[in-house]
């Protein structure tokens, strides 16, 4: 009697760890479908996946009880939580370098001191290579050549 309690007690909060994350990714994919741009739905997507995965395979870890599919889902989970957030951190950078365009209500306050060093950067750097371009020409007789 004691064992089928135990099982059953496992059973019910594996489903309600699993039930739980997949009630996150609904709601993170209501959120991709309902909110106005790129960043708002990159965000939110992944935030709640990787947390609704997190959740699902935490349920499936306390279902199997066994200390080496334990170990193996909290190494699943480890690596989704630090990549996740790093490959949202690069896609959002490249968005924004090919001037994806934010929702027209998004403070961008703290926002424009970056865009202005990014804009100086190119600038600086592009004159950089010109100067660089016309030295390497005149040391090298006009024509390209060296």
């Amino acid at each position: 009697m004691d064992e089928l309690d135990m099982q059953i007690i496992k059973e019910i909060v594996s489903c309600v760890f699993i039930l739980l994350g997949v009630f996150l990714m609904l709601i993170a994919t209501v959120g991709l479908l309902r909110f106005p741009d790129f960043y708002t739905r990159m965000s939110t997507i992944t935030k709640g996946a990787s947390l609704g995965v997190g959740l699902i395979l935490l349920g499936l870890g306390i279902y199997f009880n066994q200390p080496d599919i334990m170990l193996k889902v909290l190494a699943i989970i480890a690596f989704i939580f630090i990549t996740s957030p790093v490959a949202a951190h690069v896609i959002a950078r490249t968005a924004v370098r090919s001037h994806s365009p934010f929702w027209d209500k998004t403070n961008l306050e703290e926002f424009k001191g970056y865009i202005e060093k990014v804009h100086l950067d190119k600038v600086k750097n592009h004159d950089r290579y010109k100067e660089d371009e016309k030295l390497k020409n005149m040391t090298s007789g006009g024509d390209g050549s060296v």
